[in-house]
């Protein structure tokens, strides 16, 4: 790996999205790097804060409405622009989702643990609650903090690294464009590539989860109305 590729996508919830921008700018980062922020179709208002926030911090902004007419959530456009820039960069492309904040050594420690290890496809950190609690979608590493470890279950993208190898094996543009998300896709077609996926515990990262998707609280507040919208949307389909 030549270099560090790191890309925020956003709609809206602009407030946790600064956050999440300062977090990265703010990374002791030692490696060659870039900073894509996607702005998914947001409001006028947030688009407005982004471009103020990219003439502050050190951040490539990216409005997708100057790429594409198709309505937001355009997830999957945004992992293959990324995919794309990445390979030609031999670069390393980390994710990291606008409701997460990232550590100061965060981003440089997933580029060396997988760089220290060639069978790496997915480097993720696990995500922990503000009292440092791992939480959701983590919940099932309870147990095994403060180390490194191989993983078969999915890894999520709140704040993950992705190989060059693993970049170079799975074509992002064959995924199935009819899903919302493709964490648990990727995830599985690593390990068919024969690369080994690996959450790190000892590098974790404050997530407020589904802030960056604030209608998805209804699963918790009003389940009913959830898994309607779900259906009858097709929404959050992983």
């Amino acid at each position: 790996m030549k270099e560090l590729h790191i890309i925020t996508p956003v709609k809206d919830s602009v407030e946790l999205t600064l956050e999440t921008i300062a977090a990265i700018a703010a990374s002791r980062i030692t490696v060659p790097h870039t900073y894509f922020v996607y702005d998914d179709f947001s409001t006028d208002e947030t688009r407005a804060r982004l471009k103020k926030a990219a003439q502050e911090a050190p951040f490539e902004l990216i409005h997708l409405s100057d790429l594409t007419t198709h309505p937001s959530p355009n997830y999957l456009l945004v992992l293959q622009l990324a995919q794309e820039r990445a390979l030609r960069a031999d670069a390393a492309l980390a994710i990291v989702e606008s409701d997460v904040v990232v550590r100061p050594d965060t981003l440089q420690g997933l580029f060396d643990g997988a760089a220290a290890r060639p069978d790496c496809g997915i480097a993720a950190s696990v995500t922990v609650d503000e009292a440092g609690n791992i939480n959701y979608p983590y919940l099932y590493a309870k147990g095994k903090e403060n180390q490194a470890f191989a993983e078969k279950k999915h890894l999520s993208f709140c704040c993950s690294l992705l190989t060059p190898g693993l970049l170079r094996a799975v074509d992002f543009h064959q995924l199935d464009a009819s899903k919302s998300w493709h964490d648990v896709t990727i995830s599985h077609r690593s390990l068919e590539a024969g690369l080994t996926n690996y959450l790190f515990t000892n590098l974790p990262v404050w997530h407020r989860p589904h802030g960056s998707r604030p209608w998805k609280q209804l699963k918790y507040t009003n389940p009913l109305k959830y898994y309607w919208l779900k259906l009858t949307k097709g929404r959050d389909k992983i």
